[in-house]
C-alpha cells in the first residue's frame, strides 16, 4: 500500500491511473477505522481497479472546537490495519495541505435539506462537509465513491453535490454496519467508557420502538414514546428524532400518505454525541 501525504503527489499518482484506463474506487474517511470503513473498502475493490482511502480529520465540519480537538486519531493503527485489507493508496494530508493560509473558503447552501436534523443542530457542519469533499474529489478523481448510510444526511447533501457540481462518478451508499448489541459502528463510539457504551445502543432501541409503532400511532404519538424512552435511560440526552421521507428528509407528518420513510436519531451519551438511522418500507410487513 502506497501512502501518499502531499496533494501534489496524489494528482500526479491519480493522473496515471486514469491514464492507464484504471477505474479508481474512493473511500473517505476521517480514521479510526472499524468494521464498516472495511465493509467500503472491500465493495470498493470488487468493483474497481484500484481503491484510494483519505484519513483526514477535517476541522471545517466540526461547530464545536473540543469534538474536533478530541475526535480519535489513529493514524498509526489505521495505516497498519489498511495494509490487511485490499486498499492501494493512503491519502492523509494535514490540514495545512488541504487548506493553504489565505484560501478563500466557498459557502455552499443546500436549502431544506441542510434545515433540519444534523443541519439544524449543527451549523456549518455541512458547509464544511461539502467543502471537504468537493476537493477529494477534485483531487482523486474517483470513478466510484462510498459512503455509509449511517450519515443519512451527508450522503444526501453530497448526492446533491455531486449532481449540483457535475462531479463525474457514482456516488454508492451501503448500509450501517452494527455491533451485535445494535450499536451503529462509528469512530466516535472509542471515547465511550464502559458505562455509556452499555447505554449506546439505546438509540437503536429507540428507533425499533418506532419502527414497530409507525402503522398504530402518529407521528407525535411516536416521538412522545420515543423521548420517554430514552428518558429513563441514564446518561442519554436525546437531541432530536425525526419521522423524515427518505429522499428529501423534510419531515413526514402524515405516515399514511407515503410508502417509505426514515427513522432518524441524535442523541448525547456521556460526553459523546451519537447520530443513527434506519429506513423503513411501509409496504412491507
Amino acid at each position: 500500500m502506497e501512502v501518499i501525504k502531499q496533494v501534489s503527489t496524489i494528482r500526479e499518482r491519480v493522473q496515471a491511473l486514469r491514464c492507464s484506463g484504471k477505474s479508481i474506487g474512493f473511500v473517505p474517511t476521517m480514521g479510526a477505522l472499524h468494521e464498516g470503513h472495511l465493509q467500503l473498502l472491500h465493495a470498493s475493490a470488487k468493483e474497481n481497479d484500484v481503491t484510494i482511502c483519505s484519513i483526514f480529520v477535517n476541522p471545517t465540519q466540526f461547530n464545536n472546537p473540543d469534538d474536533y480537538k478530541l475526535y480519535p486519531r489513529t493514524l498509526d493503527e489505521d495505516t497498519a490495519l489498511l495494509k490487511t485489507v485490499s486498499c492501494d493508496i493512503l491519502f492523509a494530508p494535514s490540514p495545512e495541505e488541504v487548506y493553504p493560509p489565505q484560501q478563500p473558503l466557498l459557502q455552499f447552501s443546500f436549502g431544506a435539506l441542510e434545515d433540519v436534523m444534523e443541519g439544524e443542530h449543527r451549523p456549518g457542519h455541512f458547509n464544511g462537509v461539502a467543502t471537504i469533499v468537493s476537493k477529494l474529489f477534485h483531487l482523486v478523481q474517483p470513478h466510484r465513491a462510498y459512503f455509509g448510510q449511517k450519515d443519512l444526511q451527508q450522503v444526501a447533501i453530497v448526492r446533491q453535490l455531486v449532481h449540483t457540481l457535475s462531479f463525474d462518478l457514482d456516488l454508492v451508499c451501503f448500509p450501517t454496519v452494527r455491533e451485535q448489541d445494535g450499536l451503529a459502528m462509528s469512530s466516535r463510539n472509542t471515547r465511550l467508557n464502559l458505562e455509556q457504551r452499555q447505554a449506546a445502543p439505546s438509540l437503536y432501541k429507540a428507533l425499533k420502538i418506532a419502527e414497530a409503532q409507525l402503522r398504530q400511532k402518529s407521528v407525535p404519538e411516536i416521538k412522545k414514546e420515543v423521548a420517554a424512552f430514552l428518558g429513563n435511560v441514564d446518561g442519554v440526552a436525546l437531541e432530536y428524532f425525526e419521522i423524515a421521507d427518505p429522499g428529501t428528509l423534510q419531515p413526514v407528518e402524515d405516515i399514511t400518505k407515503v410508502e417509505e420513510v426514515a427513522l432518524c436519531i441524535a442523541a448525547v451519551v456521556g460526553p459523546v454525541r451519537l447520530i443513527d438511522n434506519i429506513l423503513v418500507n411501509l409496504n412491507e410487513g
